[in-house]
């Protein structure tokens, strides 16, 4: 086992968020390791008990990451290490609840700093977001210099804030933090719906032969970022000490075009869905994403091992498998906004 697996060993380490497709994944393979026991705290808001790994030293606790006595119960286990994947996501979500996004992604983030501060936790990892933070003007590829005050949603917003309290956490009292910035994640586990991935949802209406909406010209570009290269930085940023004060960009490092995407969904899922384009979302303001993940390789060993190719064929393998979970629960109900369709066929 590698080194920085084997430091989880005989830990306990909550996770927030572990029910969702990225804290799942990382629960598994914490659980694999052969934590003494893993925490999971999620309200299941976006998540579902099915995806919620089956291992003995996986603990499963329902509860709010704004909620006091839902964080005493987790924090009474003593965890060594905190990652904090809980967030309310993401951009239009934001938008159309701005105060729930300000409570849940602002001050659930103060309460867990205060809490890991109190506990002495050894390692307190953030998941940020690089499609948020770095803003539309900043040159590619994306570097961990580069921020931007101008932000188009609540979500990108709160993101920063979360970045923010962890700096004045660390330097304030010295709580070791970690700062990994997620690039357009991908994978098993994550369920479509209205304010979900572009991937899953076209995914979700390719199986059915739906209509396929880009928002923009389709000549857009993300770094889609698979799950297991996600969680690998994850257990990295948790272990090397040259991790701590530190923010990170995790990423593939690799540009797709979303009408390439909408193309290679149509022929996997046998080719009767539709490709159209529709207006594109006020908040999304960048027509290319790129990470450069230079920083994490030098400092953590952080390299992407999953080109898009084989991360798509595991993520429509997972679909075929999880079909009928997936049709049952993936929820697009109408919000705030205008057309549903025009609305989450988000691309990032």
């Amino acid at each position: 086992m590698s080194e920085y697996l084997n430091y989880y060993k005989g830990k306990t380490i909550l996770v927030t968020g572990g029910a969702g497709a990225i804290g799942s994944n990382l629960c598994k393979k914490l659980g694999e390791a052969g934590a003494r026991m893993v925490i999971i705290l999620d309200n299941l808001y976006s998540s579902y008990t099915w995806n919620i790994p089956v291992l003995p030293n996986i603990l499963f606790v329902r509860g709010d990451i704004t909620n006091d006595i839902d964080l005493k119960r987790v924090f009474t286990e003593k965890p060594d290490v905190v990652f904090h994947l809980a967030a309310f996501f993401a951009n239009q979500n934001s938008i159309d609840y701005p105060e729930r996004d300000l409570h849940v992604n602002g001050m659930g983030s103060v309460k867990l700093l205060e809490y890991a501060t109190l506990g002495k936790i050894s390692r307190f990892v953030y998941a940020s977001s690089g499609c948020s933070i770095y803003g539309s003007a900043a040159p590619l590829p994306l570097t961990e210099e580069f921020m931007s005050m101008n932000l188009s949603s609540p979500y990108q917003i709160t993101k920063m804030l979360g970045e923010l309290y962890c700096n004045f956490y660390f330097n304030h009292f010295e709580l070791p933090v970690v700062k990994a910035r997620f690039f357009n994640s991908y994978g098993p586990g994550e369920v479509p719906g209205q304010y979900r991935n572009v991937i899953p949802n076209f995914l979700y209406w390719g199986l059915k032969g739906e209509t396929l909406p880009i928002t923009g010209t389709g000549e857009e570009t993300r770094d889609f970022t698979y799950v297991t290269d996600l969680v690998d930085g994850l257990l990295r940023a948790g272990y090397y000490e040259a991790a701590v004060g530190e923010d990170f960009n995790l990423a593939s490092g690799a540009e797709t075009k979303i009408v390439d995407l909408a193309n290679k969904v149509v022929a996997a899922t046998g080719g009767k869905s539709k490709v159209t384009i529709a207006s594109r979302r006020k908040w999304d303001t960048k027509s290319r994403l790129l990470a450069s993940v230079d920083k994490a390789r030098r400092l953590i060993g952080y390299e992407p091992k999953v080109a898009f190719d084989e991360g798509f064929a595991e993520t429509i393998a997972w679909f075929r498998d999880k079909w009928d979970l997936i049709e049952r629960d993936a929820a697009f109900t109408p919000g705030m906004s205008s057309a549903v369709k025009d609305r989450f066929g988000g691309k990032g």
